[in-house]
């Protein structure tokens, strides 16, 4: 092993990420297992899971268990993290990565349900999943979180005011959570910026003409690419973050 492979390993770790069996979370569940973790994927879509988790069998050699959940509902989450223990008897790293960002016409139009939808998955099914794996893991001396949140939560437009503010709750809480589980477990917010992901499709990127970059105030210039999620994914989960707690990282192209 090179340094650099040494302090990104993973080998016989188990990484658990909700979202996973596609955009930022299936370039995540990959990226951990070819870093030698077995992984369990959980979505609501078990035929979605089940085929990633067949792929990454295939391509890396490792385990991998899909799990059907909503994780928007308290009542499924139990079943999730038993599952998990029963199959590999620990979790080393968390990562809350599903989310949803619904379009709405205006304010008004934002219905209770939908606005309870919204906080439900983006942030009450993160703390609930982190308290029962963080407690866990505290039990065991060791483990990583990672609340993966979005640039919205920092620069909120009218158009997702409820998801910028579950996100900005997710903020806060890694914060929480990371003097909770100290000093054993560390607890991080992986903040996303724009990356061209099936959510992306909604955009219209495609119909615009080069000099109308929507992106053109980043410092990139442009959105990001799934791919590129992975590295500071695999920064937070491995021992290469064994000084990182309770920390915002940023991937998103440099905002303005």
């Amino acid at each position: 092993m090179g340094y650099a492979d040494r302090i990104f390993d993973l080998t016989d770790q188990v990484v658990l990420i909700t979202g996973g069996s596609r955009g930022l979370g299936r370039e995540m569940a990959f990226a951990t297992a070819h870093c030698g973790a077995d992984v369990i994927i959980a979505s609501r879509d078990y035929d979605s899971c089940a085929a990633t988790a067949d792929e990454i069998q295939a391509a890396t050699g490792r385990s991998a268990l899909p799990y059907r959940v909503h994780v928007g509902r308290w009542d499924e989450l139990d079943g999730l993290v038993d599952a998990a223990y029963a199959r590999f008897g620990k979790v080393d790293t968390l990562i809350n990565n599903a989310g949803m960002q619904p379009v709405y016409d205006s304010l008004t139009a934002v219905s209770e349900k939908l606005f309870d939808s919204v906080l439900n998955l983006n942030l009450k099914g993160p703390f609930r999943l982190a308290a029962l794996v963080g407690e866990r893991m505290v039990e065991a001396g060791r483990g990583s979180i990672i609340n993966v949140s979005s640039t919205g939560s920092l620069r909120p437009t009218p158009w997702i005011v409820p998801y910028a503010a579950a996100k900005a709750g997710l903020n806060a809480m890694t914060e929480g959570l990371a003097l909770a589980f100290g000093p054993t477990v560390r607890v991080n917010t992986l903040m996303a910026g724009p990356y061209l992901t099936d959510v992306s499709k909604a955009w219209g990127l495609d119909s615009l003409e080069p000099s109308r970059n929507p992106f053109a105030a980043h410092a990139l210039q442009r959105a990001g690419n799934p791919s590129e999620i992975v590295g500071a994914a695999l920064f937070l989960a491995s021992d290469a973050s064994s000084y990182t707690s309770g920390s915002i990282l940023r991937s998103d192209g440099g905002i303005p």
